[in-house]
């Protein structure tokens, strides 16, 4: 039934409450009349380690994960982990090489750091290209997807669900990254308590359907049921080939997604940016840890929902337009919940939902005011106008998310995969861009260029490659896969792989010419030095890789 009980409504609303007082309060005891415009935006030495790491999480996971994932979990089964997993790993090497290039350079914004290492053309495209990224792709998914998803648990109307996480989001993100930091910590807790909760309960829905109990019982009844579904390396044959084709989530396009996404992107490196390094560093640790259970919340219930399904259980639940949807297991299972739990796992998803939505609102309105408002605008505007330029920001970028998401197709492509495939014809050239302008100081800025929009010609140009050039040759080395229309198409992660290469050829190429008659490059200022890590940090990176190789290892 979709309707939420009394309990329900009472549970959510301690949270709402929880959350906004809390936010509240933070904002009355840290905030400062004459707090500059960068402590607003990066709540500079303010934020601790495990508010950085949590939210880090909260603003990572959202819809396109409790909601897509999980029905990539339906679908393909924990494979789709790989995106959590090799995250997690991601995010040590973002600590150890990434972050301290952005600290020792005193960098707060992506387009900044292209405007000092490159130039301010560059930075300029890329903060007006970044803009439109975000609103018309991260902010209308993650609003549309989360008003679907509640509005499929609580049956309330979808606009007055969309303008609900809007108005909940634009609250929080008002009160600047401190407030949107330290109650991403609460955000954290429901949203793990309730993920659990979810899992927990399907489960133990498994097992009760075959006549066992307990949580153990059920997550063996899983393997023995769907024994496919518990493969983290796809052959060829797989249907789910084309979306994770076989070891390139381990040595080739995955790292660029998880690369590009969590060393070279606002939205995430924020966090990070206003604190020192020990304490960066920290956070990042701690976010990899809480990555490392991701998969337990997120993908474990989309394959209970499939073992449950083949035994015929809410068959007409998961039809939609005459076909099966994955992305409806997770709500389903959430409407199997007794009241009280379904409240805890309702207010998981809004706070995934809302916290998302507001640290991508400060992002977008952080780099339109340093970035664009304050280089372009007006250069001497003041620290209260900048604040109050980038508050103005939030609330319009929101409206805009609102008005034209219905409009993009979202919920037929599915969040998950609309987002990754939007964002992956950028990601590559933006990464070679920004791996090369850290760590060779010859780069030049017209490599840069070439990087960013040749980047997004060649993704374009391989996207549609099948469709005039037979890749039929590329098929035994796993590069390829013959459609159901009969035509062979690279996988989505190795044409990111492609273009990426190509983009770092390119680059070195254009880089020795401008070298070579005498253009100079902008470098950073770097030293070995910076990338020494303490023991602690070093002892948990440990930690996390050796369990990263025990899962694969174990369900390879």
């Amino acid at each position: 039934m979709r309707r939420l009980s009394t309990g329900d409504y009472v549970v959510f609303f301690v949270y709402f409450i929880i959350v906004s007082a809390y936010g509240f309060w933070v904002y009355k005891r840290k905030h400062n009349a004459d707090a500059t415009s960068k402590d607003y935006f990066l709540a500079e030495g303010s934020l601790t380690w495990w508010a950085i790491g949590a939210s880090l999480i909260a603003s990572n996971i959202s819809a396109e994960q409790m909601i897509g994932m999980s029905g990539s979990g339906f679908k393909m089964g924990l494979a789709i982990a790989t995106y959590e997993w090799m995250a997690a790993a991601t995010l040590i090497i973002v600590a150890v090489f990434f972050i301290p290039v952005y600290l020792k350079n005193k960098i707060f914004t992506m387009p900044q750091f292209l405007s000092q290492r490159y130039n301010g053309t560059v930075a300029m495209i890329m903060a007006i290209f970044w803009l439109l990224l975000y609103i018309v792709v991260n902010l209308t998914s993650i609003l549309y997807l989360g008003a679907l998803a509640v509005n499929s648990i609580s049956g309330i109307p979808f606009q007055a669900c969309i303008w609900g996480l809007a108005i909940f989001a634009v609250i929080i993100t008002l009160g600047g990254m401190k407030v949107i930091g330290f109650t991403d910590v609460i955000q954290v807790f429901f949203l793990i308590l309730g993920g659990l909760v979810t899992t927990y309960i399907a489960l133990n829905l498994v097992a009760s359907h075959f006549g066992q109990h307990g949580v153990l019982n059920g997550f063996n009844l899983m393997m023995s049921q769907a024994n496919d579904h518990f493969h983290m390396i796809l052959k060829k044959d797989n249907p789910s080939y084309m979306d994770l084709p076989g070891l390139t989530v381990l040595i080739g396009g995955m790292w660029i997604v998880n690369l590009n996404y969590w060393g070279c992107n606002q939205y995430i490196t924020q966090r990070a940016l206003g604190a020192n390094l020990k304490t960066a560093r920290g956070g990042l640790l701690f976010a990899a840890c809480l990555k490392m259970l991701m998969p337990v919340i997120v993908v474990l219930p989309g394959i209970a929902a499939y073992v449950l399904y083949k035994q015929d259980l809410f068959h007409q639940d998961l039809i939609q337009g005459g076909e099966v949807n994955p992305d409806r297991a997770y709500p389903v299972l959430l409407n199997l919940l007794p009241a009280g739990l379904k409240g805890l796992s309702f207010a998981a998803l809004t706070a995934a939902v809302v916290a998302s939505l507001a640290g991508k609102a400060n992002s977008i309105a952080t780099i339109f005011t340093l970035d664009v408002y304050k280089k372009a605008i007006n250069p001497e505007a003041t620290d209260i106008s900048l604040v109050r330029t980038g508050k103005i920001a939030v609330v319009i970028a929101m409206i805009l998310g609102i008005v034209i998401s219905p409009f993009l197709g979202i919920d037929k492509k599915g969040g998950f995969q609309y987002i990754q495939e939007y964002t992956g014809f950028v990601s590559p050239g933006i990464f070679a861009m920004f791996l090369l302008g850290f760590f060779w100081k010859r780069t030049t800025s017209t490599a840069a260029v070439f990087s960013a929009v040749g980047g997004f010609i060649l993704s374009v140009f391989f996207k549609f490659l099948p469709t005039i050039a037979n890749l039929a040759w590329l098929a035994p080395m796993g590069f390829s896969k013959k459609s159901d229309a009969g035509v062979y198409e690279i996988p989505f992660l190795d044409r990111m792989g492609f273009v990426f290469l190509i983009c770092v050829v390119g680059m070195v190429i254009i880089s020795w010419v401008e070298n070579a008659r005498g253009d100079k490059a902008n470098g950073l200022e770097i030293d070995a030095s910076m990338f020494k890590t303490s023991r602690a940090f070093t002892a948990g990176a440990l930690i996390v890789c050796g369990v990263i190789v025990a899962l694969y290892s174990i369900f390879w």
